[in-house]
């Protein structure tokens, strides 16, 4: 699981969670299944840390997994994430 954090304007935000959620295409992810979840409803929002978004992606196995976490669009989000921190 990745938690996201963003503080963004709205439109930018938007934008990113529709372009992540094109990972679900990636040949590794196991019968497309990639969720993003979000934004947090957590009480007391401290609790969150500020992070808004979850993405849960599944693999077949560690091989599928490495390949996801080596493709270049889960690095590009990746840094973007990082970027937004």
């Amino acid at each position: 699981m990745t938690v996201i954090h963003i503080d963004v304007a709205e439109t930018v935000r938007r934008e990113f969670l529709s372009q992540i959620k094109t990972l679900k295409t990636l040949p590794c992810v196991k019968s497309q299944r990639l969720v993003v979840g979000g934004p947090s409803i957590t009480t007391p929002i401290e609790k969150s840390k500020g992070f808004q978004y979850a993405l849960v992606s599944y693999h077949e196995n560690q091989a599928a997994l490495d390949e996801y976490q080596a493709s270049s669009e889960h690095h590009r989000y990746g840094t973007h994430v990082s970027d937004s921190v």
